[in-house]
């Protein structure tokens, strides 16, 4: 689908680190017909190398440290009031360490997206890879979704699946991986974007067929 002229959406992204995922959806939206384009990047941490990366490219960034702030609040009164400002149509959680509020989620519900690195509801949390590896898992994966109160419990836009190789390690197994979540990140965001998947009564919506959708990216051997 081509995008007209002024009709991009507005995305703000959060980190806390490196912000590989970021610069995924950074550099997918550069292609002129993505419906969406990356206005600012927040983080929860002065030091989150993501930050240098994201300026480096032009985009306005900013942080917001916790102990900066007297109460979990606060700090997020800060956010909220930087968002504000901001006006963003969607905002990506990727690799934002920091379980959001029901106030905060409640105030820009069925905008935020999230990226997890398993296929939910399985291994919600962290160490998400050692856990597959434990419960003998075949498959592992990533899956996108709508931010809800409950963590890693919202309705599920876009999963892709990867093989769990013998020898695997968590390490490894993160690895593959992030190589499929580069790709799925940038998808559920068009289709989110485009108006194509919508959250609706607790259910991610697509418009393309008229039912709850989860788009599957075929397993990457």
């Amino acid at each position: 689908m081509s995008v007209t002229a002024g009709a991009k959406k507005r995305v703000v992204v959060f980190i806390s680190g490196g912000g590989s995922n970021m610069l995924s959806l950074v550099s997918t939206a550069t292609d002129p017909d993505f419906p969406a384009e990356i206005i600012a990047v927040i983080s929860d941490k002065a030091e989150a190398g993501g930050l240098a990366k994201a300026a480096a490219l032009g985009i306005a960034t900013s942080s917001f440290v916790r102990r900066d702030f007297q109460s979990k609040e606060a700090h997020e009164a800060a956010i909220l009031a930087e968002l504000d400002r901001l006006q963003p149509d969607i905002i990506c959680l990727a690799g934002y360490m920091r379980l959001l509020s029901a106030a905060f989620i409640q105030r820009h519900e069925g905008r935020i997206l999230n990226i997890h690195p398993s296929l939910l509801p399985l291994f919600p949390g962290l160490n998400t890879h050692q856990r597959a590896l434990e419960a003998g898992m075949k498959l592992a994966g990533c899956s996108v979704h709508f931010v809800t109160e409950a963590m890693d419990d919202g309705p599920i836009i876009a999963q892709a699946a990867v093989p769990i190789l013998a020898g695997d390690t968590p390490e490894t197994l993160a690895a593959r991986v992030l190589t499929v979540e580069h790709k799925t990140y940038p998808l559920a965001l068009r289709l989110v974007a485009e108006g194509q998947v919508e959250m609706k009564e607790g259910r991610a919506v697509s418009h393309a067929v008229g039912e709850a959708s989860g788009t599957l990216i075929s397993p990457a051997i």
